[in-house]
């Protein structure tokens, strides 16, 4: 009989005190200052559609779960950070009932109906909104606002006195940056609003600071690294330097990472634990894959963001790219003697 000491027990052997709720809340709490400011920005509506749809996340995840017969798990917040994530890229002025099919099509065909949490091959919350931009494009195109005083956002429910407008990608891709620093200000004031998040956009894309500073908290806790977010910005700073402008190498590589969903996408969905790789080296690719998706389709696409597809069409990519980048085992060198 083997004693208890040398007892011998199944893997994993490291202990740990972190979980998926505790992942899941830490993500879920590093958003939360971008809705603040959302509100803010754009409104009371902003808020009453994060709700919507993060509400509408839970609702579809414990239903779901409960006719397919498996454990009710929605206190993981795992639904709460799909709920955010979709109500964070989509435009503050759609119709408050637009999130409820993005939420089913995130939570039951894109999360459950795959095998559920750690199954999904895309990532659930970019479904939902690609989802949304084919179903009602009008909408997720064109319900853009533009931030309203700060008195506007405690005098009126949802952003009523706001006033729609068209996002700065739009004026780029279809007039140019002459037009983007006619409408929004000189590279220095520019730069600077869209940094802290006063400028048009989805809800909780637009404060580069605070999303920034939610993901470097995320790498502080070791949650995720800095390969994919590093990766993806840079790329796609680089490639629209490089082809943004009238010229090569004339492209404006600081509105290019500021505008858009870049940030978010890099630090909160690009990073997602199912979709993306483990291998240092392949979140590299992934991440350099992601920003050059996106400036290709920010430039020869029809639409002016590519945030969204990118990542959807790294995500398949993902295991592919942990076998091309394996880490070889351990091996004495050759001609060593054990």
């Amino acid at each position: 009989m083997i004693p208890p000491a040398w007892s011998v027990s199944i893997s994993p052997h490291l202990k740990s005190t972190e979980s998926v709720e505790k992942i899941m809340w830490t993500v879920v709490a590093c958003l939360i200052p971008s809705l603040i400011l959302s509100v803010f920005v754009f409104g009371f509506r902003a808020l009453i559609i994060a709700a919507i749809s993060t509400a509408s996340c839970v609702a579809v995840e414990a239903a779901t779960q409960k006719l397919l017969k498996r454990p009710v798990t929605v206190r993981d917040g795992s639904a709460v950070i799909t709920g955010l994530l979709l109500a964070f890229c989509i435009p503050p002025g759609v119709p408050l009932w637009m999130p409820i099919p993005g939420a089913i099509m995130a939570i039951y065909v894109a999360k459950h109906l795959l095998g559920g949490i750690g199954f999904n091959i895309f990532n659930p919350a970019l479904i939902g909104r690609a989802f949304l931009v084919a179903t009602f494009p009008v909408a997720m195109t064109s319900a853009w606002l533009a931030p309203i005083h700060d008195a506007a956002v405690f005098g009126s429910l949802g952003g009523i006195d706001a006033v729609s407008t068209a996002t700065p990608l739009y004026v780029l891709k279809h007039y140019g940056m002459n037009a983007v620093i006619e409408r929004f200000g000189a590279p220095s004031t520019l730069y600077w609003d869209f940094f802290v998040g006063w400028r048009p956009g989805c809800i909780g894309e637009t404060s580069a600071l605070l999303l920034t500073l939610g993901g470097l908290y995320l790498m502080l806790r070791r949650y995720i690294s800095w390969h994919i977010p590093m990766a993806t910005v840079l790329s796609v700073g680089f490639f629209s330097w490089v082809f943004g402008g009238e010229k090569l190498f004339t492209g404006d590589p600081v509105l290019a990472v500021l505008s858009g969903g870049v940030i978010l996408g890099a630090f909160f969905m690009a990073t997602d634990y199912v979709t993306s790789p483990n291998g240092n080296a392949a979140k590299l690719v992934f991440g350099a894959g992601v920003g050059a998706l996106t400036v290709l389709i920010r430039l020869k696409g029809g639409y002016p963001e590519g945030v969204c597809y990118a990542i959807l069409l790294m995500n398949p990519l993902s295991p592919a790219l942990e076998g091309w980048f394996k880490p070889k085992r351990f091996a004495p060198p050759k001609g060593a003697t054990t």
